[in-house]
């Protein structure tokens, strides 16, 4: 095996190796944009996010992202809330010298005149360009060019960075000049000060004061400082040569002293005075001469029913040819045997593979299998009747809903999951405030209560949102809404967990003989509920006002002191523009009527269930969800939610007069079938005949094109466009409505629509990490992701990550690292409880009883 480099003789001379026999292939400029040799890409500022390390440079190898966010930065270790450039004009490709440029600008927010936030942008005019040009074989160059010299402020702060992606290079090797060392799991000390002091934080546009600095008052001590860097000098797959061509040196810095989620960095600190070539590296990434992409095999990680159709997807290198047969094999106490051999069907090219599929629907018998292709060699998985009866959405109900749950203790026999926390929820928010997370406060609390009053009521109910603690009105009455769902269509009753709402105490795997699921709902309403109860009207959201408590990993029992503290003269700030004394949450209102109406029909959903299960919590969702309605429909132009809130108002009273609102809004019904029509499913009998035909006919139009979506997409069967944000919530969402779709119009609907959705949840989804996207379900699943515990490198069983996301402009992505959230983040409502529906939809469908009446 060759390997093609310029450094695979390490122990020799700059000279000698530059004197050594070149490379075969080298770097060209590929139709997408992008400069392509076997075994590397360089994308240059395709990608547009940066705080979530996906933009500027970045270096694919051996089709792994190891690279990435090379551009200007004001830090040596710049984090989410630091300062970032903005375009400043087009990107440029020269074809015929495969160059590729890009200029950006940190605009001054007091000249600019383009409306750019000032909150993220320190007081510099900075404007530059990057350019990337192939320099032989896989070498290219990196150069930096500015408009003007750096404001000698600056000097010391701005530079060139790379960020190495450090999960890839725990272990490994680094060589610099004449040093050498390894890359730590954890960053190591010694720590210095920033240089000339710190990049200013952000500032809300209300000038209500800065939040807490956490961009790197103290920084880590450089790992190593010199004029060549290799990375990974011992594993040909991975070394990357970066040589200073200009003035100024290398830096080697661990990029995780100031933030977490950082990333190991490479770095020049741009001179004093200097414009043209302000920065230039020669960059060298081996490759292997005879590297290809191997086959992927995905297939769900779980099984599948015996009568459930079965087809894998195989992903392969661009424009390979599908060769040889696929094989089936059964697992025995004796090893393997063939069950199945067949030539998969080509279905042709997606983002940057080549993908075929293989249907072995016709394999009932219920065992361990496993698939090969080539070499590769899928997963064990399950066919059997019971494969979504254990095992599959419990450990969401058993797990991560408890977990997730605010205002309580959470034990789990010997481990406590975390304290009681939050129960000094909430002071009202300061008004004319735009928070950091995206909450707005207008003019007025639009209540009784001024700014800093206790609002009573808030302490009770609720899930942790995401990875992080804040609860949103929606993301809690839409989890609510999907649990109640789930009783009502499935019949939803299991008790593993003991939930005491008097003692605020939660005991994971103890039983206490009541349903988890109307437990949960109750969790729910508490918060919803006495929310509005406190307000008049629903909260927007409750979060922490301090960007240090907002980034608080670990036990929610930290998060604040559960003391109340109301501060009589407003609410201020200390010099150091921190909220004085307290850590309370802030509660935000709004006045939104679609939002209402959201929470109205969920509400109503909730009310049903836990009005048949003798709670008092019942009639007063439904009452308050008759109000919220009345209040929000004609201040609404969201026909999606005018549908919801009165189709399940329709449900839970009885009132045909909500029936009558319904058909009168058929024409708009009628215009918006994809948002609106699968709300109809549970009622659509009771509907005026004529709207109940044309309805039928607009759905099935509707579901033709949806099902032309889905086959021409991607091989997946499920309409996909990917996206910068992993999609699995999306695929679920839809998977949800295609099964009230085929509920309400079942000759229309396909059930591969929703089925498809969960098998892309599971395993059957782009990109050579195959595993489930929901912890601890499936023979490989995410145990690192990014919850409240991802700084553990931990996981919570039965949360769903996001997913697969795209790297632009090509690349499916799904990395073993705690702090992507576009890839690997859990979430209350669309992730958990969407995913939860799909798998009792199947276990419904394809169940034990079902599989036996087939």
């Amino acid at each position: 095996m060759q390997v093609k480099t310029v450094s695979a003789l390490l122990a020799l001379s700059p000279l000698l190796i530059a004197q050594s026999e070149p490379a075969e292939s080298e770097l060209e400029l590929a139709a997408q944009g992008y400069l392509s040799a076997p075994g590397l890409e360089v994308i240059v500022f395709d990608d547009i996010y940066p705080d979530g390390h996906q933009t500027g440079v970045t270096i694919i190898q051996h089709g792994q992202r190891v690279a990435a966010n090379g551009d200007v930065r004001l830090e040596p270790e710049p984090g989410q809330w630091s300062p970032m450039p903005v375009s400043a004009g087009e990107r440029t490709i020269d074809a015929e010298t495969g160059a590729i440029s890009q200029t950006l600008r940190y605009p001054d927010p007091a000249k600019n005149g383009r409306g750019f936030n000032p909150i993220f942008y320190p007081d510099l005019d900075l404007e530059y360009t990057v350019t990337v040009r192939p320099a032989g074989g896989n070498s290219f160059r990196v150069i930096v060019d500015l408009a003007k010299p750096l404001p000698p402020e600056w000097v010391g702060k701005a530079g060139f960075n790379m960020e190495l992606f450090p999960g890839h290079l725990f272990g490994k090797a680094w060589l610099m000049d004449e040093k050498s060392g390894l890359f730590h799991p954890q960053p190591n000390g010694p720590v210095t000060a920033l240089a000339g002091g710190i990049v200013p934080v952000p500032r809300n546009e209300q000038e209500n004061g800065p939040v807490q600095d956490l961009n790197g008052q103290v920084l880590a001590a450089p790992m190593a400082t010199g004029q060549s860097l290799t990375i990974a000098p011992e594993t040909e797959k991975q070394r990357i040569r970066f040589e200073n061509q200009g003035l100024g040196e290398l830096e080697l810095i661990d990029g995780r002293s100031a933030h977490n989620n950082g990333w190991f960095i490479v770095r020049t600190a741009i001179p004093a005075g200097a414009t043209t070539s302000a920065v230039e590296w020669l960059v060298t990434p081996d490759t292997i001469d005879d590297w290809s992409y191997a086959p992927v095999i995905q297939v769900s990680q779980i099984g599948y029913a015996p009568n459930q159709p079965k087809r894998a997807v195989i992903e392969m290198a661009r424009s390979e040819a599908v060769e040889g047969a696929a094989r089936l094999y059964r697992l025995t106490g004796e090893g393997r045997e063939e069950v199945l051999s067949a030539a998969p069907q080509k279905w042709g090219d997606f983002l940057r593979y080549t993908y075929a599929i293989f249907d072995f629907s016709a394999v009932d018998a219920p065992g361990l299998y496993q698939l090969a292709y080539g070499d590769t060699l899928s997963h064990p998985f399950r066919i059997d009747a019971q494969v979504y009866s254990r095992h599959a959405w419990q450990p969401t109900l058993e797990y991560f809903l408890p977990v997730q749950m605010c205002h309580m203790r959470v034990n789990e026999k010997y481990r406590v999951w975390h304290g009681l926390g939050h129960m000094d929820d909430a002071l009202m928010a300061p008004v004319s405030l735009n928070h950091f997370d995206g909450y707005v406060q207008g003019d007025t609390t639009l209540t009784k209560y001024a700014s800093g009053d206790i609002v009573a009521g808030l302490d009770r109910g609720g899930w942790h949102d995401a990875g992080d603690y804040d609860l949103r009105v929606e993301s809690q009455i839409g989890t609510t809404y999907m649990l109640a769902k789930m009783v009502e269509e499935f019949g939803l009753d299991y008790d593993a967990t003991t939930i005491d709402q008097d003692r605020r105490v939660v005991e994971i795997r103890d039983p206490d003989g009541v349903n988890d699921a109307v437990q949960q709902i109750e969790h729910g309403l508490l918060t919803v509920l006495g929310g509005y109860r406190a307000l008049g009207r629903l909260y927007r959201g409750i979060i922490t006002p301090s960007l240090r408590a907002y980034v608080m990993l670990g036990d929610a029992a930290n998060h604040t002191d559960n003391v109340s503290k109301r501060r009589v003269e407003g609410i201020g700030f200390d010099s150091n523009g921190n909220p004085i004394e307290w850590d309370d949450r802030w509660v935000f209102t709004e006045d939104n009527p679609n939002r209402e109406l959201y929470v109205a029909g969920g509400l109503a959903a909730a009310g049903r269930v836990m009005r048949a299960h003798g709670s008092p919590l019942g009639e007063e969702a439904i009452a308050a969800a008759r109000a919220l309605t009345e209040r929000a429909f004609e201040r609404s132009n969201d026909i999606g939610n005018k549908t919801f809130a009165l189709a399940e108002l329709a449900q839970a009273t009885g009132d045909k007069g909500y029936i009558r609102q319904l058909a009168a809004m058929e024409h708009a019904i009628i215009g918006d079938i994809e948002n609106s029509a699968w709300r109809l499913a549970s009622i659509e009998p009771q509907l005026p005949a004529g709207f109940r035909r044309r309805l039928a006919a607009a759905v099935a139009a509707h579901q033709k094109k949806m099902n032309r979506s889905a086959q021409t997409d991607s091989p997946y069967g499920v309409p996909y466009e990917p996206a910068i944000w992993g999609a699995g919530w999306t695929i679920q969402s839809l998977g949800v409505r295609q099964w009230f779709f085929h509920k309400g119009w079942p000759e229309a609907t396909s059930r591969d629509s929703f089925l498809n959705a969960l098998n892309f949840v599971l395993g059957v989804h782009p990109g050579e990490n195959t595993e489930s996207f929901v912890s601890g379900v499936g023979a490989d699943s995410p145990l690192v992701a990014y919850g409240v515990n991802r700084a553990d490198w931990s996981y919570i069983p039965g949360g769903v990550i996001s997913g697969t996301n795209l790297v632009r402009p090509d690349l499916p992505e799904l990395k073993e690292w705690p702090f992507f959230w576009q890839q690997g983040e859990y979430v209350i409502g669309g992730g958990a409880t969407n995913y939860m529906f799909l798998a009792l939809a199947a276990d419904a469908l394809y169940g034990e009883t079902k599989e036996n009446e087939h």
